[in-house]
């Protein structure tokens, strides 16, 4: 996805809550990122995710089932070159949208067969930093009937099921977007991640 892009993902994101983008990532550079999760999962350096922020977050496997691994800036040459690449598009939606951004944070979501995450919205009752909801694919030769889907829950219309296709990238309203992950039947890999405001002291 070059920047010439970028117009489209904010006019979705105003006339309708989200935004699909297919080739948001190269290929190649899915498929390092593909491979330094599976990485990470082989190492069991992937933590079980949790539900909710700050002093409510807990373990709630019932709910979501899923195994993360925060990103840190120098962790590698691929995290650090997404990175920019997410850093460019928080300067651009702040420049065009005016939502006041101030950073980014994303963790890699490993899946393994079987694992979901129910419907839920991805800004906390606690805490309404985060503003866009991002999540980028890293599975190769996905197959609609392998399930998986990211299914959305807009307001007052029907659901829409968005399959994790490598290098595609779907961003939605935190606040807004009910969404949920269903279950598939082979390991599913993504970076979820969201665009944060600063909290008022």
């Amino acid at each position: 996805m070059t920047e010439a892009s970028f117009p489209t993902l904010c006019d979705n994101l105003i006339q309708h809550g989200w935004s699909q983008h297919n080739l948001f990532l190269t290929h190649e550079l899915s498929a390092i990122l593909a491979s330094e999760c599976r990485t990470l999962h082989t190492a069991n350096m992937l933590s079980v995710a949790r539900v909710g922020g700050h002093q409510q977050v807990g373990l709630h496997t019932q709910l979501r089932s899923d195994q993360i691994a925060w990103l840190e800036a120098g962790q590698s040459l691929v995290c650090d070159a997404y990175l920019v690449m997410m850093e460019q598009l928080r300067v651009y939606l702040n420049q065009s949208l005016y939502l006041g951004l101030d950073n980014y944070e994303t963790h890699f979501s490993f899946y393994s067969p079987g694992a979901s995450y129910s419907k839920h919205l991805d800004r906390f009752h606690n805490d309404d930093a985060r503003v866009i909801s991002v999540v980028i694919y890293l599975n190769e030769n996905w197959c609609i009937e392998q399930g998986g889907a990211l299914r959305l829950h807009p307001h007052q219309l029907p659901t829409l099921d968005i399959a994790p296709i490598a290098c595609r990238m779907v961003v939605f309203l935190s606040a807004e977007m009910l969404h949920e992950v269903l279950p598939a039947t082979r390991d599913r890999m993504s970076l979820t991640g969201w665009f944060r405001r600063r909290l008022s002291p």
